[in-house]
């Protein structure tokens, strides 16, 4: 099929390496395996830590401080590396020359042919570790909680932002950034309601 050379012109790419991973296979091959495995270490490993805490040491700052370091590297990692190379999106914060704060949301164009640049199995590792993982903070919140360990609370709550943050600026560029989440939750539920 001939291609208009104007319309490979105007779809300019995010990303550098777009041209590369547009001719690779794009079905179930996980094509950035260090990106993928560090998607999931730094969070499953801050989780596995706080597991075994207790058992592994009777230093509540020793533990305090590897599961913050832990949660930071998996912040810094999922922000800037995995959900751009693994999905395609990335979100930040930008200040203008007035200061004022503006929150920036993007997702990867589609290709010229029409097919998306991720695979599916990226997506789906990328979307399990970045869902599942926050449910667990909020699980362990509530654990500690109602078994009133105070001390723990902190780090839960260190836990539940940090990677609730990452979670609510991917949502947010997956279903566009200039739309409202909570206008678009109602109206969902709206047309359940109404088909019940």
């Amino acid at each position: 099929l001939p291609q208009d050379s104007s319309d490979d012109i105007e779809d300019v790419s995010l990303f550098d390496a777009d041209d590369d991973v547009s001719r690779r296979s794009k079905k179930s091959k996980i094509r950035h395996p260090v990106a993928s495995f560090f998607h999931l270490f730094f969070r499953v490993s801050a989780i596995v830590v706080y597991l075994l805490c207790e058992l592994l040491t009777s230093s509540f700052i020793a533990c305090m401080v590897t599961i913050i370091l832990l949660l930071s590297c998996d912040f810094w990692a999922v922000k800037n590396v995995t959900g751009r190379l693994m999905v395609g999106l990335r979100w930040w914060n930008q200040v203008d020359d007035d200061g004022r704060s503006h929150w920036v949301f993007e997702a990867r164009k589609v290709s010229a042919q029409g097919g998306k640049t991720s695979s599916e199995a990226e997506s789906r590792i990328f979307w399990l570790g970045l869902i599942t993982c926050p449910m667990i903070w909020v699980i362990f919140a509530f654990s500690a909680l109602f078994s009133f360990k105070v001390k723990w609370l902190a780090v839960v709550v260190m836990g539940v932002v940090l990677q609730g943050a990452n979670l609510y600026g991917y949502i947010r560029c997956k279903v566009g950034g200039r739309k409202n989440l909570t206008s678009m939750a109602t109206n969902y539920l709206g047309k359940q309601f109404l088909r019940q």
